[in-house]
């Protein structure tokens, strides 16, 4: 295992317990963290049994009682204070999550600040969460609407975004007023430990906030049962999001599920191709792939995709793959033997079904995978209607506006979408006709604009894909007042 005192200014980050009411309880089985890397064992965490996940519900809910009668300015100077401490550590929070992650060092940094953002922006949400006074029907009523804290709230997040998505389920908790338990990936829970660290620095009160690491069947079924978990947030596939709906069911649990995407990612005969292909090839290679809103099936004009092709082949071998703790590489590695196993078998099937291998398309040892480019691929393929997860871009050609509308659309996914075009009037046609959550917009003048569009299908739940914000987290009393 990694002498983290050699690595990090503040090794007391890396922790190895599960948090349960301030304390960290560190004589449990362990369960091993690996480095994508090298799969080297860069340290062992606690994992979870049945008395600890009670144990946390319970500490979860007995917190609740006083935390959700804090003051909110309260509730923001610990968040305030929080992302204090993120900032002053993003040196080393980004070192955590490369090493068990994977991702390029640079990205993991631009994380821990995104991740920090959730932190800041509630401290200023929850100050915010005031009550309303509605028109009654009888002159002799007043009828006003309070918002209160749900309760005790879990969250499930995911390995590819350790941070950022932990924060964005926990920051608003907290600050609506609610205890949350968190159950982070055993493939990334180093990142999840190391925030909840800075918690208790910044004066969490013990039980508000609780980390549990282990078995995800066993801690996700536990917590989707409880009567005293009022609320669920997940993020991660959509098989398991409608495992955990069914799951949550018998408690009429409060849900938000980003699950899968298929993004879409069209460029019109008008678009600045350049910036087209620099924007491909940020949005897809971030994170090696493992995004759920990076592109996932490309749609080009058939009248500038030889061209486009060209630039983006030259584009993509400038790409630099290796260890992300070097900060010359933009590609680290994927994050397990699985992942390689599973991208090998989309490119062998959509180039079976008549796909054309540009570039890349094979494993390079260990966990990386080559930048890869597939071009003249259809809907036949397994690739066009599953999620790619990988540094692998699957090229389509179209002849019409209506014929692109049709292939982003015909996907079980409503995630994230993204267009390239000049021409005005196709902004708003196509914002309007693309059935996704966020749709990203690029011209000469705006750049990749992301615009909140509604919730449709079932993984575009809400703003962004199921996170709705701050009242997430609280319901809405009535309360009508009749005068004498």
């Amino acid at each position: 295992m990694l002498n983290w005192q050699q690595i990090l200014t503040k090794p007391t980050l890396v922790q190895s317990g599960l948090l349960i009411n301030g304390n960290w309880e560190v004589d449990r089985k362990k369960i091993k963290v690996l480095n994508p890397f090298d799969n080297s064992i860069i340290a062992e965490v606690a994992e979870a049994t049945n008395e600890d996940i009670d144990n946390a519900i319970n500490s979860a809910s007995a917190a609740f009682l006083s935390w959700k009668n804090t003051l909110a300015k309260t509730r923001a100077k610990v968040l305030c204070k929080w992302f204090d401490l993120m900032l002053e550590n993003v040196e080393d929070l980004a070192k955590i999550m490369t090493l068990e992650n994977g991702k390029p060092l640079v990205e993991s940094q631009a994380e821990i600040y995104y991740a920090a953002s959730y932190l800041e922006w509630y401290a200023e949400e929850c100050n915010r969460s005031d009550s309303s006074i509605i028109p009654a029907n009888q002159s002799m009523q007043k009828i006003m609407v309070i918002k209160q804290p749900v309760g005790v709230c879990a969250a499930i997040s995911p390995w590819n975004f350790p941070s950022a998505m932990l924060a964005r389920k926990v920051a608003p908790a907290i600050a609506a007023g609610c205890s949350i338990i968190v159950r982070p990936s055993s493939q990334t829970p180093l990142s999840a430990l190391a925030f909840a660290k800075l918690a208790l620095e910044a004066g969490l009160p013990a039980g508000v906030l609780n980390i549990l690491t282990g078995d995800s069947t066993l801690i996700a079924s536990e917590l989707c049962k409880s009567d005293i978990v009022r609320k669920l947030s997940f993020t991660g596939s959509t098989e398991v999001g409608i495992d955990l709906y069914r799951k949550s069911a018998a408690t009429m649990k409060r849900i938000s599920l980003e699950l899968g995407g298929n993004a879409p990612f069209i460029v019109f005969a008008d678009a600045n191709i350049n910036k087209a292909v620099e924007g491909l090839t940020n949005n897809k290679f971030r994170n090696s792939g493992q995004t759920c809103i990076c592109a996932n099936r490309v749609f080009i004009a058939n009248s500038i995709a030889d061209d486009f092709i060209a630039l983006l082949k030259n584009e993509v071998s400038q790409l630099k793959i290796g260890n992300g703790m070097d900060i010359q590489n933009n590609i680290g590695p994927l994050i397990n033997q699985k992942a390689i196993e599973y991208t090998r078998a989309l490119i062998n099937d959509a180039v079976t079904k008549g796909a054309k291998l540009i570039s890349g398309g094979e494993s390079l040892g260990g966990n990386f995978f080559a930048p890869t480019i597939l071009a003249n691929c259809n809907s036949n393929m397994r690739i066009f209607h599953e999620e790619i997860f990988a540094p692998v871009i699957a090229i389509y050609n179209f002849h019409s506006d209506s014929e692109a509308i049709e292939l982003a659309n015909d996907t079980q996914y409503g995630l994230a979408s993204y267009f390239y075009t000049n021409d005005t009037g196709r902004i708003f046609a196509m914002a309007e006709q693309l059935e996704y959550g966020m749709v990203g917009i690029n011209t000469g003048a705006i750049s990749a604009a992301n615009i909140p569009f509604g919730g449709i299908k079932h993984s575009g739940l809400g703003r962004e894909g199921g996170h709705s914000g701050l009242d997430e987290y609280l319901d809405l009393k009535y309360i009508c007042l009749k005068l004498n």
